[in-house]
């Protein structure tokens, strides 16, 4: 990375130096913005533990990254690593800024934010981006012209407020009218994956704006992705602004409702893509961090449209002590969250379904606690069978004892 770095500042003659470590120490001394992007271990293996251990044994979790007894897992593999890295931060560079962008996103900032009150820590996620892909094509108008609030969980979240602004009129009857002729034949990571197996040289990135790559799939399941999306929408008059994928993590019946074939593609979809990346830098704004950076040097007062951070009296119907997905206003101030509407009663129930596995995965991870580790999944949503939980536990100490070893 610092090789494409140093050749992008050369062949543009650009103002710029860039300097490489991997002494975390020398890195951080004196920094005033940190970002942590990290992995531990063998991303793709660890990962499929995490998903299909826990259906040998009963549990119907349909994807294991950041929800159900796999995102409890990858919790507890690789908070301990990062609060190692914010544990430098408040030693070394107590002022700066922090900004993550490693999953599982919710668990991490509560955790981090239990353990470092005061550090200025914040959270950043890519599945806003689907706003601006999809609502300018739905509604019929530029995303500019919309004003809107959307909030949760991070990949649990959902749009809450939508308005034109050139009228002022209320954009979100339109939307849930529109929403679902649109989305009933928009392709899927099933299609995507089809596509890319034909045509390897096919751009698409998760957290892309665009979706100009797609245009001329068609999809060959309706409501491709989107079984859950389907139900929320349908049933809780929300928009949510992610797939199944994301927001079903988090719920008992998903594994109803999901379309699993579309998981399990974009599950091949998404190791081929990053097993092919090769790094470059381009003069164009790919990253939300940039914009905040800036806003925060010059007061800007830009407006973030997502960010981590802890609820604090944000949604009254929501624990303090969790991590939230809001707008926040960025200035010389700080990052600063704005005024959220109430959350309706059956997606706040929804989410409060969830907050007590963060409580107790962080606790779990800064007690080391194996037995609050148990009790994290048995609280758990996805969590249907209890009768080998302990097993479970165990079992995965054993597959990963490097990184789980620590719970007694």
């Amino acid at each position: 990375m610092a090789k494409t770095a140093e050749d992008l500042i050369s062949s543009k003659d650009l103002p710029f130096s860039v300097e490489a470590t991997t002494d975390r120490a020398v890195a951080l001394r004196g920094a005033d913005f940190v970002i942590i992007s990290i992995e531990v271990g063998d991303r793709f293996r660890l990962w499929e533990q995490d998903r299909t251990i826990p259906q040998q044994y009963g549990i119907t979790q349909i994807y294991g990254e950041n929800g159900g007894p796999g995102g409890v897992f990858h919790s507890l593999r690789i908070i301990p690593p990062i609060l190692e890295i914010c544990g430098d931060v408040d030693r070394l560079c107590p002022d700066a800024t922090v900004f993550c962008y490693s999953n599982p996103m919710t668990a991490i900032c509560t955790t981090v934010t239990r353990e470092y009150p005061d550090m200025k820590f914040y959270g950043m996620c890519h599945e806003i981006a689907s706003l601006h892909r999809y609502l300018p094509e739905i509604l019929g108008t530029d995303y500019g012209n919309l004003e809107l609030k959307a909030g949760g969980l991070n990949h649990f979240s959902v749009l809450l407020e939508a308005r034109y602004k050139d009228s002022g009129d209320d954009a979100y009857p339109d939307l849930l009218d529109k929403a679902g002729p649109f989305f009933e034949k928009e392709p899927g990571y099933s299609d995507i994956w089809r596509e890319l197996q034909k045509n390897p040289e096919l751009q698409y990135a998760e957290g892309s704006v665009q979706k100009a790559a797609l245009d001329s799939l068609k999809s060959a399941k309706v409501w491709s992705d989107r079984g859950v999306f389907k139900r929320i929408l349908e049933d809780f008059d929300l928009f949510p602004i992610t797939v199944d994928s994301h927001f079903g993590e988090y719920i008992g019946w998903a594994h109803d409702a999901t379309d699993h074939r579309g998981i399990l593609d974009f599950l091949a979809f998404y190791e081929h893509l990053l097993s092919h990346v090769q790094p470059k830098i381009e003069l164009s704004l790919n990253e939300r961090v940039v914009p905040i950076l800036d806003g925060l040097q010059t007061d800007s007062g830009y407006i973030e449209e997502a960010v981590n951070v802890p609820n604090k009296g944000i949604f009254k119907e929501l624990p303090d002590f969790v991590a939230v997905e809001v707008p926040c206003r960025v200035d010389s101030t700080g990052i600063n969250s704005i005024d959220m509407p109430v959350l309706p009663h059956g997606i706040a129930a929804l989410f409060r379904n969830y907050t007590g596995v963060y409580d107790l995965t962080a606790e779990a991870i800064l007690c080391k606690s194996k037995k609050l580790a148990i009790q994290a999944l048995m609280v758990n949503p996805v969590v249907t069978k209890v009768g080998d939980v302990r097993e479970l536990v165990d079992l995965m100490i054993s597959l990963q004892p490097k990184w789980l070893g620590y719970l007694e």
